[in-house]
């Protein structure tokens, strides 16, 4: 295994992190053991953060003491690999559907960075009092207005922004890219620091990636 990041490997062109709770499966992922070290696969067509490492990111925007806003939580299929690299950090996990919301308590009752919180991510004043110290904002929220959703939560955090961009629920006819550059526009427009925006095909299709400088 070469770490390309902090806590994430390479090895023959996938992804992998150590896992933090060696023995259980999250999502069906492979597993290889190096060095009495289990590794987790981390799967680039079941979360973005993957696909986008995949693309050739190479930020380390996600450390061992990172402390995380994550908006569109789900299972936590992605979350868990978070809270492989984040061991001494903490994981807000928001997510709104009831389903998916059972799957990640269940989740955060085998790993401690994990506060799984049940809201809806445009109304963060029911949340934001349960947060502390917060350098990275992590949104994957499939809405219209999911750029709003985003200026509204990066109040609540100093550090860094990833926007997951699901460009097909902003505008259907129109193509992934115009709808990216023209959501770009507007954040710009709006004071957020973009520093690259990136494409995620063909591993995600029709999406984007927008990282972020938040002041």
């Amino acid at each position: 295994m070469e770490e390309i990041l902090p806590g994430i490997y390479e090895n023959a062109g996938r992804i992998y992190t150590a896992s933090a709770d060696p023995g259980s499966s999250v999502y069906g992922e492979r597993t290889v053991e190096e060095d009495g070290i289990e590794y987790r696969e981390w799967d680039p067509r079941r979360s973005k953060m993957a696909a986008l490492i995949l693309k050739g990111f190479r930020e380390p925007v996600i450390k061992k003491n990172s402390r995380i806003l994550y908006l569109g939580a789900a299972s936590g299929t992605t979350v868990s690999h978070l809270s492989d690299i984040a061991r001494e950090g903490v994981i807000f996990a928001v997510e709104f559907a009831p389903d998916p919301f059972t799957s990640l308590i269940n989740l955060a009752a085998r790993r401690k960075n994990i506060i799984p919180i049940m809201g809806d991510a445009r109304h963060l004043e029911r949340y934001s009092p349960l947060l502390s110290s917060v350098g990275l904002l992590y949104q994957d929220v499939a809405q219209r207005d999911q750029s709003d959703i985003f200026l509204k939560n990066a109040g609540l955090v100093k550090g860094k922004g990833i926007l997951m961009l699901k460009c097909r629920s902003v505008d259907v006819s129109a193509h992934p890219k115009k709808v990216a550059e023209t959501e770009a526009a507007y954040l710009r427009k709006n004071g957020i620091r973009i520093r690259e925006l990136i494409d995620l095909s063909p591993l995600e299709k029709d999406h984007y990636a927008v990282i972020i400088d938040i002041l």
